[in-house]
C-alpha cells in the first residue's frame, strides 16, 4: 500500500516519481505497467479497460451505485460504442437506399425535389434536411446549385444572412435552432435512491425495525418507540444529507459540461465575421472553415481551397474526404483536416445527423481519476480493518452476554439461561449487531474515495473563475504534479496584439512602415495584391469607411492592418482579381501560398510565411525604379542582418514575396487543379515585416513563481531562434545572454536530428526551443516523460494535438485553440494567458493538499472511535458510544468533514513546495504524527473518563444508571467536540497558523457553525433519541476545554521533526530494480 509511505515535502531525489524514475529514464506509463497492485495507476488518461475494470473489482465497497457514480461505465460505455456503430450503419444504409431509388426513377425524383416554399422560405425544411443528409448531388443541381439555394433560403454568399433578431428567429421557426434534446440529468430521488443502497444502512433500518416491533411490544408504544425510532430517523438523515451533497455536485458538473459543449465560431453576417456560441447557428448562414475547425451544421460548400474532412466522428473510418463541387457536402461534428473553405448551413440541430446520433446515445461524463483509485485503495484497507474488528467485537459481546458477564446498569445479570425470554434476548441480540455494523459504518470510509469528486466539482466550478475550463478530471489533480511545462509563446507568453513596427520593401527600409510614399508603384500594387488574395482574413468597412474591423489570426490582422494604412481597399483588390488555389500556412513549412488569376490572364503566385525560409526561395528583388534585380550575395547578407536585427528586437519576421506563372502550367481540371503543388522557387521579395507581440504583463512573475515551485518552464515556438531567445530573456525563461547557449536554446532542426538517446539526455537542459515544428513539440513531450518528468503542454494548431495528447496534461487555448486542439486537450484555458495556467498548477496542488487534509481528519475519528468503542465492548460488555451517536459522528465526519475541508481555496504556500510526485504516499509522516498525536489524545482522555468518570466527575451520589448516562454524555459530547476543534487543526498539516484564511472560506464556518448548534440541540433536546441527558454548565465547560486542548497540543505536535522514511515499512511497495537505458 503505497498511500502509507514517506512525507509530501522531502526534496524531489527521494521522490519515487521524479527521482528514481529520472534517474533511470524508465517513464511512469512503463512502470505503471509493471506495478501489479490493482489501486496503483499514476495515470488513468489512456488506461486500458482491463486495469480500471481490476481495481473496481478488489475494492470494498458497501454503496457501489454510490462509489462507483462519477467514475467510467465500462458496461454502459460498451453498449455506448455499439449503439453508436448500429445508428452509422443504418444512416449509411438509408443513404444508399435513396441512391439507388434515385438511380432507377430519375424522373420521379426529379419531381419530388422540386422546391416546395415553406413560410418566408423557398424550400421547407423537410426537402433541405432530406438533401443534406443524402449528400444528393442531383437534388441540389435542380435547387439550381449552391447560388440557387442561397436565393431560397434567402442569405447572401459574401455577406451571409442579415442577422437582426427578427431574420433569426423566423429562421429557427422555420427550419429549428442548432439544439438537440438531450437526456435529463438524474433528479434528487435518484440521488435519494441510490443513498438507500448502502448494505450497512440497510442491516441498521433491519435492526430499527425489529428494536421498534420489540420496545412496542415490551415497553408499549409511548416508551417503546425510541431506540429503534431514533436509530431509523439518524439512518435516514444520513441518507437525505448525503443525498443533498450528492445531487449537489451532479449539478455542478452538468453545468461544466455544458460549457464544454457550447463552442464559439466565426459566421458572417450582414457582411461582418462575427464570433457566435454554436447553438446560434442557423440555416442561412455563411460559415468559414480553417484547419482544426468542426463543422458546426450540416452544410454545402460555397468555396473551398484543398479541403480535407476527417468525417470519422460520423462513419467511424478514419479516412480523410476532399470535399469539392463533386463532393460539396459537410456532415455536423465532423472536423476540418486541411485546407480552408466557406460553407451555407442548410440543417441545423436535430435535422442533422449529428443532431440525430447525439440525441439517442447517453453521454457517459464520469471518469476515474488517479488519487479516485489510489483512495478506494486507502478505504479497501481501512474497510478491511474495520470490518475484523467489527467481527471481533461482535464475536466478543455475544460470547459475554451468552456466558452470563454482560450485566445491566443495576449490577443484574443480563442472560440468565432457562430465565431470560425469547423477545428480551432477541432485543440484547440486534442491539449487539447493531453496534458491531455502526463499527463497521463508521470504519469504512465510503466518503472518502467520493471526497476527491468533491473538490474537483468545488476546484473546476472556482477554475472557471480564473479562465481555465477543466475538460477531463484527472487532469485538475495530474497537474499538482507537472514538473515541467511546455509553453507555446505567441499568445500565451505574450498578448497576441500583433501589429508591424518595422518593414522592408523593395531594397530599402521604410520609416515609418506605413509611409506610402517611399514605395515604388509596381512594388506597391504588388505588395497590396499579395496582402489582400494571399490571407485567409478579412477586412470589413462601415458605410463611409469611418470603421474599419479586420478579422483572421493576430498575424493576418497585423499584415492586414498594415496593408489598410497603406491604403490597401480590400474589397476593390479582392473583386478585381480571383483567386484559383490556395496552399494553407503550414506549421511545417512555416508559408502558405496563393495563385491569383488577374483580369488579364495573368497569374500571380504570393507566398507569405518565415522571412529566412520565404527569403532561400527569392532569386530577385525589386528595386527603387520597378526593375527586377537579381538577389546578390550582398543583398541576401543585408536582408538576412535585417531579420536578425529584427528577431533580436523580439519580432516575428515575415516575408513578403511573389512569382510569375503561365497560364499553360495552371492545371484546368478541378481535380488536378485540387492537387496542384505551388510552385516556390525563383521568387520576387517584396517586404520583410517585423510584427512586435508584446510581453504579457506578469508573465515574468508567474514564471518566477513556477520555478520557485519546482516546475520548469520551456518555450517551444515555431518562430526564429533569435526572437525566441528576445522573449525568453524578457520573461525570465533565460537569466542572462551567457544562458541561451546550445543545449539551452536549441532549433527544432537539431533536435528532431538527434538520436531517441541523445534527445532524452538533453531533454531536462532545454529551456527555449525555435523554429520548431508541432512533431518536434511531441518529441520534447516524449523525451521528457521518458526522463520520469509529468509534463504539462500548451497548444493552439490541429498540429498540437499529438502532443497535446502525449503530455500529462495538454492544455489548449480558448481564444486562438481550434477545435481539434480543445478536443485533444484536457484543460482549456479561456483567455490563452499563461498566468492562468500557473493557476491551474495551484489547483491542482490544492487538491491533492484539501484530499490529504480530509484523510488526516477521518483517519484520526476512525482510530478514536474504534479503539474507544473496542476497548470498552471488550473490557465490559458495553459501549460509550451509541449506534444513533456513531451515526452522527460518521455524518461530521464523512459528509459534513468532506464538504468543509475538501472545499479549502489555493493557498500560496501552495507553490513553495517542490511538485507532489504521482506515487507520493497519501498518509505522510507528517500526517501520520498528527493524527496519531490526536487520535492518542483522544483515546485516553475519554476511555480514562469511561472507567473512572464516576469518580472524576462526582458522580457517585447518583443511582448507577443515570451516572453512566451522565459519564457517557459527557464522552459523546467531548468526542464530538474534539472533531469539532480538529477540524480547524486538518486545515494547515504542516503550518501552526491554522485559523489563516479560515473567516473566508464561509462554507467551512457554516459547517462548523451548524455542528456545534446541532450537537447543542442533541444534547439539550433530542435525549430521548440519542440515549444522553442534559449537560450543566460545568460538564459543557469540561466538554469544551477538552476540545481545546486539541489546539495547543497540535502546535506541540508540530515541533516534532519526522523522519524521511516511513513511519510503517511492512506496507512500503515492493518495486522491481530496473536497469538504466543509458
Amino acid at each position: 500500500m503505497s498511500f502509507l509511505n514517506g512525507s509530501p515535502h522531502r526534496r524531489r531525489n527521494n521522490d519515487l516519481e521524479a527521482g528514481e524514475s529520472r534517474s533511470n529514464g524508465v517513464s511512469a506509463a512503463e512502470d505503471d505497467e509493471e506495478s501489479s497492485g490493482p489501486f496503483d495507476i499514476t495515470s488513468t488518461k489512456n488506461a486500458s479497460v482491463e486495469r480500471l475494470r481490476r481495481w473496481r473489482q478488489a475494492a470494498l465497497v458497501l454503496n457501489a451505485s454510490r462509489r462507483f457514480r462519477y467514475t467510467l461505465d465500462l458496461e454502459r460505455e460498451e453498449e455506448r460504442k455499439q449503439r453508436i456503430g448500429t445508428i452509422r450503419a443504418h444512416i449509411q444504409a438509408i443513404r444508399a437506399a435513396y441512391v439507388f431509388k434515385d438511380a432507377g426513377n430519375p424522373k420521379n425524383g426529379t419531381l419530388e425535389l422540386r422546391p416546395t416554399p415553406s413560410g418566408n422560405f423557398g424550400i421547407g425544411q423537410e426537402q433541405i434536411t432530406l438533401m443534406s443528409r443524402d449528400h444528393n448531388v442531383s437534388a441540389l443541381e435542380i435547387y439550381g446549385g449552391v447560388k440557387g439555394l442561397v436565393d431560397l433560403l434567402k442569405t447572401n454568399l459574401e455577406k451571409g444572412v442579415q442577422g437582426d433578431d427578427t431574420d433569426l428567429v423566423k429562421r429557427r421557426d422555420a427550419f429549428g435552432s442548432n439544439t438537440y434534446p438531450r437526456k435529463k440529468g438524474r433528479s434528487f430521488w435518484m440521488f435519494l435512491w441510490d443513498a438507500w443502497q448502502d448494505l450497512t444502512l440497510i442491516i441498521l433500518m433491519i435492526a430499527a425495525v425489529a428494536s421498534l416491533a420489540l420496545g412496542i411490544k415490551t415497553e408499549g408504544i409511548k416508551e417503546g418507540w425510541y431506540d429503534g425510532g431514533s436509530i431509523a430517523f439518524a439512518v435516514i438523515l444520513v441518507i437525505v444529507v448525503t443525498a443533498i451533497s450528492d445531487y449537489r455536485q451532479s449539478l455542478q458538473f452538468e453545468n461544466l459540461n455544458e460549457e464544454k459543449r457550447n463552442i464559439h465560431l466565426e459566421v458572417i453576417r450582414g457582411g461582418r465575421r462575427i464570433q457566435i456560441s454554436i447553438y446560434d447557428v442557423v440555416v442561412g448562414d455563411v460559415v468559414p472553415l480553417n484547419i482544426g475547425d468542426q463543422v458546426p451544421a450540416d452544410g454545402v460548400l460555397i468555396s473551398a481551397h484543398s479541403l480535407a474532412v476527417d468525417e470519422s466522428s460520423m462513419t467511424g473510418e478514419s479516412k480523410i474526404v476532399h470535399k469539392d463541387s463533386k463532393d460539396p457536402f459537410l456532415m455536423s461534428g465532423c472536423k476540418i483536416a486541411d485546407g480552408s473553405g466557406i460553407m451555407l448551413v442548410t440543417s441545423v440541430g436535430i435535422n442533422t445527423e449529428w443532431g440525430l446520433l447525439m440525441a439517442t446515445i447517453s453521454e457517459d461524463t464520469g471518469e476515474e481519476t488517479p488519487l479516485q483509485v489510489r483512495l478506494n485503495g486507502v478505504a479497501t484497507f481501512i474497510g478491511m480493518v474495520g470490518l475484523s474488528v467489527a467481527i471481533a467485537v461482535l464475536v466478543v459481546l455475544l460470547a459475554r452476554y451468552f456466558t452470563g458477564h454482560t450485566k445491566n446498569p443495576d449490577g443484574s445479570v443480563q442472560f440468565q439461561a432457562g430465565k431470560t425470554k425469547v423477545s428480551g434476548v432477541v432485543d440484547d441480540a440486534v442491539k449487539i449487531v447493531t453496534v458491531a455494523v455502526i463499527i463497521v459504518v463508521v470504519a469504512v470510509p465510503e466518503g472518502l474515495p467520493l471526497a476527491v469528486t468533491l473538490t474537483l466539482a468545488y476546484s473546476m466550478r472556482k477554475m472557471m473563475a480564473d479562465k481555465a475550463l477543466v475538460r477531463r478530471l484527472s487532469a485538475c489533480e495530474t497537474m499538482g504534479s507537472a514538473t515541467t511545462i511546455c509553453s507555446d509563446k505567441t499568445g500565451t507568453l505574450t498578448l497576441n496584439q500583433m501589429t508591424v513596427v518595422k518593414a522592408y520593401v523593395g531594397e530599402k527600409k521604410v520609416d515609418p512602415p506605413q509611409d506610402k510614399s517611399e514605395l515604388s508603384p509596381m512594388v506597391y500594387s504588388l505588395l497590396i495584391e499579395g496582402i489582400a488574395q494571399n490571407t485567409n482574413g478579412g477586412v470589413y468597412e462601415s458605410e463611409g469607411g469611418v470603421n474599419v474591423e479586420v478579422s483572421g489570426s493576430p498575424t493576418e490582422k497585423a499584415i492586414l492592418s498594415w496593408g489598410v494604412k497603406l491604403g490597401m481597399n480590400f474589397e476593390a483588390i479582392r473583386s478585381e482579381s480571383s483567386v484559383i488555389h490556395v496552399f494553407p500556412f503550414n506549421s511545417e513549412k512555416k508559408q502558405g501560398g496563393a495563385a491569383v488569376l488577374l483580369p488579364d490572364g495573368n497569374v500571380h503566385i504570393h507566398w507569405k510565411g518565415a522571412a529566412e525560409i520565404v527569403l532561400e526561395s527569392c532569386t530577385q528583388y525589386i528595386d527603387a525604379t520597378d526593375k527586377l534585380v537579381a538577389m546578390d550575395e550582398d543583398k541576401v547578407l543585408f536582408f538576412k542582418k535585417a531579420i536578425e536585427n529584427m528577431a533580436a528586437s523580439s519580432l516575428r519576421c515575415v516575408a513578403i514575396a511573389y512569382r510569375s506563372c503561365e497560364v499553360e502550367k495552371v492545371p484546368s481540371n478541378e481535380e488536378q487543379l485540387a492537387q496542384w503543388a505551388l510552385p516556390a522557387d525563383d521568387l520576387v521579395l517584396l517586404a520583410i515585416v517585423g510584427i512586435k507581440d508584446p510581453c504579457r504583463p506578469g508573465v515574468k512573475d508567474a514564471v518566477r513563481l513556477c520555478q520557485n515551485a519546482g516546475v520548469k518552464v520551456r518555450m517551444v515556438t515555431g518562430d526564429n531562434l533569435q526572437t525566441a531567445k528576445a522573449i525568453a530573456l524578457e520573461c525570465g525563461l533565460l537569466g542572462s545572454d551567457a544562458d541561451a547557449t546550445e543545449p539551452n536554446l536549441i532549433e527544432g532542426k537539431t533536435f528532431r536530428a538527434l538520436s531517441d538517446i541523445d534527445r532524452e539526455k538533453i531533454a531536462d537542459q532545454i529551456s527555449v526551443m525555435g523554429r520548431s515544428s508541432p512533431n518536434d513539440k511531441l518529441l520534447l513531450v516524449q523525451a521528457l516523460k521518458k526522463r520520469g518528468h509529468v509534463v504539462a503542454v500548451t497548444g493552439d494548431g490541429t498540429n498540437d494535438a499529438p502532443a497535446l495528447h502525449e503530455a500529462d496534461i495538454g492544455l489548449a487555448m480558448g481564444i486562438s485553440g481550434t477545435e481539434v486542439a480543445k478536443e485533444s486537450s484536457d484543460i482549456i484555458i479561456l483567455d490563452d494567458n499563461f498566468a492562468s495556467v500557473v493557476k491551474v498548477v495551484r489547483w491542482g496542488r490544492s487538491v491533492y493538499a484539501n484530499i490529504q487534509k480530509f484523510i488526516q481528519f477521518q483517519l484520526t475519528v476512525n482510530v478514536a472511535a474504534l479503539v474507544i468503542n473496542v476497548v470498552a465492548a471488550i473490557s465490559s460488555g458495553d459501549v460509550p458510544l451509541n449506534a444513533v451517536q456513531l451515526l452522527w459522528v460518521n455524518l461530521i465526519m464523512d459528509t459534513l468533514g468532506a464538504l468543509a475541508l475538501a472545499t479549502e481555496p489555493p493557498t500560496d504556500h501552495l507553490m513553495l513546495r517542490e511538485p507532489v510526485g504521482r506515487r507520493e504516499p497519501l498518509v505522510t509522516n507528517i500526517m501520520w504524527r498528527n493524527l496519531l498525536i490526536q487520535a492518542l489524545y483522544q483515546v485516553s482522555v475519554l476511555l480514562v473518563l469511561n472507567f473512572r468518570g464516576r469518580t472524576l466527575l462526582n458522580l457517585e451520589d447518583y443511582t448507577s444508571e443515570h451516572a453512566n448516562k451522565v459519564k457517557n454524555t459527557l464522552i459523546f459530547n467531548s468526542f464530538v467536540l474534539c472533531q469539532i476543534f480538529n477540524e480547524f487543526n486538518a486545515r494547515k498539516l504542516d503550518e501552526f497558523n491554522v485559523f489563516e484564511g479560515v473567516t473566508k472560506n464561509y462554507l467551512f464556518m457554516g459547517i462548523v457553525g451548524a455542528t456545534v448548534v446541532l450537537q447543542v440541540i442533541i444534547i439539550e433536546f433530542l435525549g430521548k433519541f440519542t440515549s444522553t441527558v442534559r449537560l450543566n454548565w460545568s460538564k459543557w465547560l469540561i466538554s469544551i476545554i477538552i476540545g481545546f486542548l486539541s489546539w495547543p497540543l497540535a502546535a506541540i505536535g508540530k515541533l516534532i521533526p519526522v523522519p524521511e522514511t516511513p513511519f510503517i515499512l511492512p506496507f512500503k511497495r515492493l518495486r522491481r530494480p530496473k536497469t538504466s537505458r543509458s
